[in-house]
């Protein structure tokens, strides 16, 4: 997407697609490159950059929580801030649904974690994706649920600074800057954060800088190169009691007093994206990520600290060559195919410590983790008021792991070829309304140590295969209003969750899954200078069959699974200076475990506001309240004794000031 939007409004995409927009997003349809993700006929939810670049955000996940039907999981535990989530998949870590890219850079740590994206600040983000359901054909490992992109300024030709300054003693200062010419652009950014936090011994220290660099030697070619690193400092405050989290909700126990983390994180790639004919585009993406991080973390007074050591080294690509040929009896055909490849080399070291001082060793796992995946798709138009969209994508996975502390090997899993069909297709009757399904199939593997054949398991698993449908509308009946429904369904067969606190890395068998819901999304118009937007999503996750080792947990509900997700805004532009928005989050409560047996916890309401007003052409001033009303939310789990609560931050208010040039 281009770094300055054009003026396409949010229903300006037209109908024959399922994507929901919030705010103003370039939509001009290319006749070259690969295909988009207006071609993935499934709930695809873009927001712009008006709604993100001036936001106050510990890490880029909170602003997920403006699209429809996302989770968001606020652990407030230092690096380990939080995640995002969706379709009845909980934040916990122990099954990581959705892909996270990066400027197109699949973004997730082995285990499908998201430490790659506090490298992002809101200032470079020129709009964040979301797709949520099982027949994008592009990706396989961690696409479980569908994936979230973010996508960073490219291009153009501007250079813009903020800093601020609020509540917690929190400083932030960002900075971007682009230049284009006919041939080459290059873009750089840079972000530093610094803040106290909400509760006790929560310091963090953060600071990010990038560039892109592209070179166009003829009009059909273009040539780029990224580079991206941050690093991440931050205390943990732990974990309390219910009593004390609701009577000291900023406190911190005395034995978490150095729990802490460090985090490095590199991104590095190249790019190559060339039209070989007027209809035959390729492209392709060369990338290494890098994560080593530090971690002591003490759960409750009962367990000792541990040292947790993680060492990853990424390197892939993924290419696609699209050909658009000229049928008569068929509108806007078009034909992909795509590759990708990864190989891992990672380490994961755990230790037992007393105040950081190493007791005993615990773990010491180094392991490769290879995905070779290909697809092919096809847009068949037969009409003018159909598209159909056929797919199909296969994954193959190697692997050895090695116990340094046993110096024994073992291989893993033969999971053999992992087939993925899928179909979709979009009905457009007439204007203004359009009628959409599909069906899709992904798959869960094991992750770390999971996915490898550790005695006592000597034979190979299959993977967890994943079935996907979903059916929908999107309206837009009048210029004022658009929106979208939907009923989706995902049935999981062998589905498996990692033993976050397991020396050895094992998992358990959660058994077939089966997740369904609702959603409700719409953006109003009211006048020309008042948008409302609203969202609403039902889901439900219940274990339909846990296997004869966990009776006790057929039928209940998946832990940590809200049944109900709110978020919705408004904007106003008062006048031509002055812009005032708020925002509310809602989510209700969920189960800690899988008997259901703990009580539920959880539910939560945040209202935020901001006002920004424009004193020159270069220069606007911002302030926003988060928690308007001060309302006591909370992150609770229970760690098979008792339930331990992390409480969110209270009311608080920065300001900022943004200048342009």
């Amino acid at each position: 997407m281009a770094s300055a939007p054009k003026s396409a409004s949010p229903g300006a995409s037209g109908n024959a697609d399922s994507t929901f927009v919030l705010g103003t997003i370039d939509v001009s349809g290319a006749r070259t490159g690969a295909l988009t993700t207006k071609n993935i006929l499934t709930s695809v939810d873009r927001v712009d950059a008006d709604h993100i670049e001036n936001q106050n955000v510990r890490s880029p996940w909170e602003l997920f929580g403006q699209m429809p039907g996302v989770l968001l999981t606020d652990f407030n535990q230092g690096t380990t801030s939080g995640k995002l989530s969706f379709r009845g998949f909980n934040g916990e870590g122990e099954i990581n649904a959705v892909k996270l890219l990066i400027d197109g850079i699949p973004s997730n740590s082995n285990d499908g974690n998201m430490p790659f994206m506090d490298a992002v600040f809101p200032l470079e983000i020129d709009s964040l994706e979301t797709v949520r359901g099982t027949n994008d054909p592009r990706y396989g490992l961690h696409n479980i649920a569908g994936n979230a992109s973010m996508t960073t300024l490219t291009g153009g030709n501007y250079a813009r600074g903020r800093i601020g300054y609020g509540s917690y003693d929190t400083f932030g200062a960002e900075t971007v800057a682009g230049h284009e010419t006919d041939s080459f652009s290059q873009n750089y950014a840079f972000g530093y954060r610094k803040s106290q936090g909400y509760r006790d011994h929560s310091d963090m220290d953060k600071f990010g800088l990038a560039g892109k660099w592209y070179y166009s030697p003829a009009s059909n070619v273009r040539l780029g190169f990224s580079a991206r690193y941050a690093r991440v400092s931050a205390d943990e405050p732990g974990y309390l009691t219910n009593a004390d989290a609701r009577a000291h909700p900023t406190g911190s126990y005395a034995f978490n007093a150095t729990d802490q983390a460090t985090r490095e994180t590199g991104q590095y790639a190249m790019y190559a994206d060339v039209d070989l004919t007027n209809r035959l585009s390729w492209s392709t993406t060369a990338y290494m990520n890098t994560f080593r991080e530090r971690r002591w973390v003490t759960f409750s007074a009962s367990t000792s600290q541990q040292e947790r050591f993680s060492d990853e080294r990424h390197l892939g690509f993924l290419s696609t060559l699209t050909f658009r040929p000229q049928v008569n009896w068929l509108r806007d055909l078009a034909l992909e195919a795509g590759v990708s490849g990864e190989w891992q080399d990672d380490v994961s070291r755990r230790w037992l410590t007393n105040r950081h001082a190493r007791t005993s060793q615990t773990r010491d796992q180094a392991f490769s983790y290879d995905t070779w995946g290909a697809y092919v798709q096809a847009v068949i138009k037969p009409a003018d008021t159909l598209k159909i969209i056929p797919a199909y994508r296969v994954d193959v996975l190697s692997g050895q792991l090695t116990n340094n502390l046993t110096g024994k090997r073992y291989d893993m899993n033969d999971y053999g070829v992992i087939q993925q069909p899928k179909i979709s297709a979009v009905y457009t009757p007439w204007r203004g309304y359009s009628f959409y399904g599909n069906y899709g199939r992904s798959f869960q593997v094991g992750v770390g140590a999971g996915a490898y054949k550790i005695p006592p398991r000597t034979t190979d698993l299959a993977p967890s295969i994943n079935d996907g449908w979903e059916v929908g509308m999107k309206f837009q009946p009048v210029d004022w209003i658009d929106g979208r429904i939907a009923y989706w369904e995902q049935l999981a067969t062998n589905e498996v969750r990692r033993k976050l606190n397991d020396p050895t890395g094992d998992y358990d068998n959660l058994g077939k899954t089966k997740r369904h819901g609702v959603d409700l999304q719409a953006n109003l118009r009211v006048t020309r200078d008042v948008a409302l937007w609203f969202a609403y999503t039902y889901q439900m996750a219940r274990i339909v069959d846990p296997g004869p080792a966990s009776p006790a947990s057929t039928g209940k509900q998946v832990d940590h699974v809200p049944n109900h997700l709110l978020s919705a805004g408004v904007d106003y532009r008062a006048t031509p200076d002055l812009r005032l928005s708020a925002w509310a989050n809602a989510q209700s409560a969920y189960y800690l475990e899988q008997t259901n047996t703990t009580g539920k916890y959880g539910a939560a309401v945040t209202v935020n506001a901001r006002a920004a007003y424009r004193l020159s052409k270069s220069t606007t001033i911002d302030v926003q309240v988060t928690n308007l009303f001060n309302r006591f939310n909370e992150y609770v789990w229970y760690d098979g004794t008792q339930a331990l609560h992390s409480p969110a931050p209270g009311r608080a208010a920065f300001a900022s000031l943004t200048v342009s040039y």
